[in-house]
């Protein structure tokens, strides 16, 4: 049987035309990274990077019961979003493991809610399955939509200069519609590096002359090498790595994204209850390798030689200059345990997170 097509975004050939090296990401042909690793993730730290993240999904809620369906499906209470603001928020089986996290976006009339592109079909399915009998339409309207995320300390400064929206007053995780160089977009004061900066939705045709546009005002092009080190930096979750449908969004440490106390249950809340009430099966931690090596993904935890959990995510860090990782470990873990790296412990330490928090104006 043959290997179904990656999907190609539609900045494709902007990759191709900027030398970047391409490598399937789910079920994507994406941008692993341009220049290097280290020069992207630094270029995000000191300047503006930009990501095409046009692989991300966009499912959209309508109908009288579109806030109804929401609340039932996601962590958050999204009845306290103002229109213009975004939240971000788990999805959860009954169990109170996790289907996804996502971004919800509060609309005059509608939801939208941005799911991770390997989740897209599942959690549409989910969507619809935990819906029954609420007048409700759910859109899968991702093909309509291209994402561009223009990350850094000069985003800001290079934004501006291509819109009339007064950025200086979007407040972090708000959004507004209007225009970058004419073109339709709504511009999103939210990302995933850390840094200040931008996501912006546009259509399909306008991404290419957009993510032109903003090279030549000075940002770099990023790929998912760059995006990877920079959000561990940030002590980010990613799905598929601390998040997974055995991980609960409370051991995974995002716990201010669920509001147990919300009125309209949620799938998952009497689990999540649950297991505030009697203690987590697992905790997540930040650490620092202090031994020599780089812990990976699924490299072994161990204290006096006995496994005590997984590695999540691992790295140097570009900007600390440090071998950082992420770990679900059981709850009795103290400060101190060995990775096992190769076969070979290597002590570890854990740290507070993020691991890099930047300096705010």
């Amino acid at each position: 049987m043959a290997e179904e097509a990656l999907g190609r975004t539609p900045l494709y050939e902007e990759h191709e035309k900027a030398g970047a090296r391409l490598v399937p990401f789910a079920g994507w042909e994406m941008p692993v990274q341009y220049e290097g690793v280290k020069a992207e993730h630094e270029a995000v730290r000191n300047h503006a990077g930009l990501f095409d993240v046009s692989h991300m999904g966009e499912v959209v809620f309508r109908g009288p019961d579109a806030e109804k369906a929401v609340q039932r499906l996601v962590t958050r209470d999204v009845g306290r979003l103002e229109t213009g603001q975004a939240g971000y928020a788990a999805v959860c089986y009954e169990s109170g493991g996790t289907v996804d996290d996502v971004l919800v976006y509060k609309n005059p009339d509608d939801f939208l809610v941005v799911v991770n592109a390997a989740n897209r079909e599942k959690d549409v399915a989910h969507f619809q399955e935990h819906t029954d009998g609420l007048d409700v339409e759910i859109a899968d309207e991702s093909d309509d939509w291209a994402l561009l995320a223009l990350q850094g300390p000069k985003a800001e400064g290079i934004l501006q200069g291509f819109t009339g929206t007064d950025l200086s007053g979007l407040k972090y995780y708000r959004y507004v519609v209007g225009e970058v160089d004419g073109l339709y977009a709504v511009i999103s004061r939210t990302g995933y590096t850390g840094e200040d900066g931008f996501e912006l939705y546009v259509r399909p045709d306008g991404a290419a002359p957009l993510w032109r546009l903003l090279v030549e005002a000075g940002a770099a092009p990023v790929g998912l090498g760059a995006r990877d080190t920079l959000r561990l930096e940030a002590g980010m979750c990613l799905y598929g790595n601390e998040l997974d449908p055995e991980t609960t969004p409370l051991e995974a440490g995002i716990a201010f994204a669920v509001h147990l106390d919300k009125e309209e249950r949620f799938l998952g809340q009497e689990a999540l209850r649950r297991e505030r009430e009697e203690g987590l099966r697992k905790k997540l931690v930040g650490f620092k390798v202090e031994g020599r090596g780089i812990a990976r993904h699924e490299h072994p935890v161990a204290v006096d030689g006995e496994t005590v959990g997984t590695v999540t995510s691992g790295t140097q860090s570009p900007t600390l200059g440090e071998a950082i990782g992420l770990a679900l470990v059981l709850p009795e873990v103290e400060d101190s345990f060995d990775v096992v790296i190769r076969d070979r412990p290597a002590k570890a330490r854990t740290a507070q997170l993020p691991f890099y928090k930047r300096q705010k104006k």
